[in-house]
């Protein structure tokens, strides 16, 4: 709207309506200060439980992948390969917490006695927990999450998946590449299903300079769940120093005992 003046003026909390879902009115612009004073407060909060219920979680790799495909299909079965792969390398499996691709990499880890972890999402029509999971974290905020997934993690597996994991390959390359987060390996697993997009980033992208032939040669692609946990385990220990100490421990101090 206008002013008297014909100045363009904002008008607080845009396209709010009563009764949005509380990360629908978060993302609605402008609102009164003290509406986000409090949220930021809930954002923190959402911070905080996640660092206190992942902090003893050991050395994690994330996979990502479509929520959509079931034990019938192929990328399924090559998801619960790589979970179990990677549980017996030594390291807690970690996604998203859902069905399908996360479903089938929590099976595979639990198929061969490892640490299974999911930080699931509240969603309109809401996300259960898939049931092979040691433990879970479920989050309001898409941010929290996402920095979670990434903030346990020494490496990074992509499955097929749709926009949610075209959006977590492309935010984790993102920190590899501007040294965020720094030579963290990233596998895309399912050389058919990735191949063009590959392709495309080789010849678009790398032609364009929009980023350099280099950003590519960080991605490894796959279709062996023995090369992947191979690539993993050689960079976590040569690059990280990881060994197959003991966890963690809990402080009573701080609340921390089970």
């Amino acid at each position: 709207m206008s002013n008297e003046n014909n100045e363009i003026v904002a008008i607080d909390g845009w396209g709010v309506h009563p009764g949005s879902p509380e990360v629908v009115r978060f993302l609605e612009g402008p609102q009164r200060r003290l509406s986000e004073l409090a949220r930021a407060s809930r954002v923190f909060c959402e911070f905080v439980r996640g660092f206190r219920a992942l902090h003893f979680v050991g050395p994690c790799v994330t996979v990502f992948g479509s929520a959509r495909f079931t034990e019938i299909n192929p990328y399924y079965r090559m998801a619960r390969q790589v979970g179990a792969g990677l549980a017996t390398a030594g390291f807690t499996v970690m996604t998203g917490g859902g069905p399908g691709i996360m479903e089938a990499a929590n099976r595979g880890a639990k198929d061969v006695g490892g640490r299974s972890i999911g930080c699931n999402i509240v969603l309109p029509q809401e996300q259960q927990h898939n049931p092979y999971l040691d433990d879970w974290v479920t989050f309001r905020y898409f941010f929290v999450r996402k920095v979670m997934l990434v903030k346990y993690s020494y490496a990074f597996i992509a499955m097929p998946g749709g926009f949610g994991t075209m959006d977590e390959i492309f935010e984790t390359a993102t920190l590899i590449q501007t040294a965020k987060i720094r030579e963290f390996p990233l596998v895309l697993m399912g050389k058919e299903f990735w191949t063009p997009l590959m392709e495309f980033m080789s010849e678009r992208l790398v032609k364009a300079r929009t980023i350099d032939a280099v950003d590519l040669e960080r991605i490894t692609l796959t279709d062996s769940a023995e090369e992947a946990v191979s690539v993993i385990t050689e960079v976590a220990k040569r690059r990280f120093g990881l060994t197959y100490g003991s966890r963690m421990k809990r402080r009573w101090i701080f609340g921390e005992s089970k």
